[in-house]
């Protein structure tokens, strides 16, 4: 390397060193040992415009090791994007656009928040997929619109997490050619050297898996070798590629070059002047950014503002040559028009399970919106999540629609959440709720992020019958309510069904669909209103004397329930398919449905108690379960564990005295 890149390179490991002593809080060791990869790719092989990192033909780089996060700040720093000297200065303190782990679009042109290990390895490969199957549906011959790269940086925790390995099989499946895994081997993790648990063939196992695997001897300095080994991977757009660069933790700090000890702690003071005065920057300053470092970067980032000129030019004349695809293609990356939720799309012709209104309504959307792209871990004919007539999305098809995602239910999920991130699809993942406890850490980065993904969640209950306790959920509704800024419908009918997906879809919000295995009626009174996540289904004249609310299938106990009870008690039945919606809402709309002064309440749902108090309070009743269901048909169920309008009728008495 020349000595420009040299001093580049030694800027970024000096100014994450400063960043992470001064919130006296860290990760150092990777920033020092691998400052010499990311500076490669942001000079010389990430083609994104750090004056436009929104641009939809950019490459994408992915931080999946999020801990070495100042690695990433320092080096977009340096390159130019919206990340001050004052910024990095701020590392990991209150409302700095710096935090501990990297958090998307915090600084733009942070691609996905990561910090939990391998996750951005199958966000990428999400990333990829989007890029495929774009570029097979809009490319044309002298035109390609879509084409760019997906490069991911990991380290050995990254390798070791299950999820890395459920998403690079099927990425090797798939032959994602423009996806780069950068592996960076130092084999030091918190508890010391790998070896201890972690002693495979990396190598081997991606080659098995159908990658291209390249190792680099010197990631510590040799920067031709990451350079051309980068180069070579893109070249060979036959399947991806596995970059291994040997590398070591803490390089540049004699004391704890190699040391475990270096991997979550800063430095120290005094270490953090020696490894200053080793890569020749004076000790006593800090945040220092030696004279031609910034023009440096400035001038490698020139070609890429050029190339997104030059993309722009391009996309002017496909739209002249091809203004049908170009239309569709601004389309798949804006916002949905809210006709595609017409009367129609409320329209069904009778009451059918909620996994087969699913369906229904992902046919409806699969022929309004062009961009739909998802699948199933392996249940599509159960999950009713094909798309008819869309194709099957593989190596051989990329323009396929339908995504087979093999059972791989946590990296089918952090997929989707990377393919939203890509833009130009609405991405859905199918399983059933009781599998969502392997999508459940994929949900919160979705909303962490506030991205929206959908996730269909069928055989919501005891409902699933005879396939016994193992597959019957209990606790999930009530774990995926409690994730901040998630969205979980449980539909009572069709037409609710088709509101959680209008939701879905305009709002943008991570939203799990919990759909019923059995057949339920259709609602004359359902419908919009479900946008409100709870309304009103049927009524009395006046005040109530009781209020019975409930979701999905029990809906039909409710609505018996009130006719057994209304000549006798006042009561209103609420449909509540989405909590988190409801309590969104005006203080005066929840009051008048849930007038404060009537305190005779009655929840119902085939799940856990758990997060019903607050709508029932201490004078209410639940009619739940609490415990793990059984082998037997539904019905017996039901009626065993008390799902019963017989039942719903004795304790809507009790409440009423």
């Amino acid at each position: 390397m020349n000595k420009l890149d040299q001093l580049t390179v030694n800027t970024i490991r000096t100014l994450s060193a400063d960043a992470i002593q001064k919130a006296n809080s860290g990760h150092p060791g990777t920033p020092l040992g691998a400052a010499p990869i990311a500076y490669t790719v942001f000079a010389d092989h990430l083609c994104n415009n750090p004056k436009n990192p929104s641009w939809q033909n950019r490459d994408r780089f992915i931080l999946s090791a999020g801990h070495a996060s100042m690695l990433l700040y320092s080096t977009m720093h340096l390159f130019g994007y919206d990340v001050s000297l004052e910024d990095l200065k701020q590392f990991r303190q209150w409302g700095s656009k710096t935090p501990g782990h990297p958090e998307y679009w915090h600084i733009p042109g942070i691609e996905t928040t990561t910090g939990p290990l391998g996750m951005g390895v199958a966000n990428a490969v999400g990333m990829a997929m989007a890029e495929a199957h774009l570029a097979a549906k809009f490319n044309k011959p002298g035109y390609n619109v879509v084409d760019h790269y997906t490069i991911a940086f990991t380290g050995d925790g990254c390798l070791e997490e299950g999820i890395s390995g459920e998403a690079s099989s099927l990425a090797g499946t798939l032959k994602l050619g423009k996806l780069i895994v950068i592996y960076d081997k130092n084999d030091i993790t918190i508890e010391g050297n790998i070896n201890i648990a972690f002693d495979e063939d990396v190598a081997k196992r991606y080659e098995a898996y159908g990658w291209g695997v390249i190792n680099v001897a010197d990631g510590n300095n040799d920067l031709d070798a990451i350079s051309k080994a980068i180069a070579e991977a893109k070249a060979d757009t036959t399947k991806p590629t596995l970059i291994i660069v040997r590398t070591d933790i803490a390089y540049g700090c004699d004391a704890l070059i190699g040391k475990a000890a270096s991997h979550g702690a800063p430095l120290g003071d005094a270490n953090v002047a020696a490894l200053k005065e080793a890569l020749g920057f004076k000790a006593d300053e800090f945040f220092a950014v030696p004279e031609g470092v910034y023009e440096n970067c400035a001038a490698k980032v020139e070609k890429y503002a050029a190339a997104e000129a030059a993309w722009n030019k391009m996309f002017e004349e496909y739209a002249a040559a091809y203004p049908e695809l170009a239309a569709e293609y601004k389309a798949a990356f804006a916002d949905v028009p809210a006709e595609v939720f017409d009367e129609e799309f409320y329209t069904f012709e009778k009451g059918v399970a909620t996994r087969e209104a699913s369906g229904l309504v992902l046919q409806k959307l699969a022929a309004r919106i062009p961009k739909m792209f998802g699948g199933s871990a392996d249940l599509a004919p159960t999950n009713k999540s094909d798309m008819k007539g869309k194709g099957d999305f593989s190596a051989a098809n990329y323009a396929g629609q339908n995504i087979h995602f093999g059972i791989r239910e946590f990296a089918m999920a952090a997929a989707g959440n990377g393919m939203f991130l890509h833009g130009g699809v609405q991405p859905y993942v199918a399983t059933f709720l009781v599998f969502s406890d392997y999508l459940k850490h994929a949900i919160r980065q979705a909303a962490i992020m506030d991205v929206g993904p959908i996730y269909i969640l069928t055989h919501d209950s005891i409902g699933v019958g005879e396939d016994g306790a193992t597959h019957e959920p209990i606790e999930h509704l009530a774990s995926i309510r409690s994730i901040p800024n998630a969205y979980m419908w449980r539909p009572a009918d069709a037409k609710e069904t088709a509101a959680a997906y209008e939701f879905a879809i305009t709002q943008k919000k991570p939203t799990a669909i919990a759909c019923s295995r059995q057949g339920l009626p259709l609602y004359a009174e359902t419908g919009k209103e479900a946008l409100k996540g709870a309304y009103i289904i049927k009524d009395c004249e006046g005040t109530p004397e009781l209020i019975i609310m409930a979701t999905g299938s029990e809906l039909e106990l409710a609505v018996k329930a009130y006719e057994e009870l209304k000549g006798e008690i006042k009561v209103r039945v609420i449909s509540m398919p989405c909590q988190e919606l409801f309590d969104e809402q005006p203080a005066e709309y929840k009051e008048a449905l849930l007038p404060n002064n009537v305190r005779a309440r009655l929840a119902i749902e085939a799940a856990s108690s758990f997060g019903w108090a607050k709508y029932v309070g201490l004078d209410g009743d639940t009619v739940t379960i609490d415990h793990y269901g059984a082998s037997a048909p539904a019905k017996i169920l039901f009626k065993e564990f008390g799902f019963t309008v017989e039942n719903v009728v004795a304790k809507a008495k009790a409440l009423v005295k």
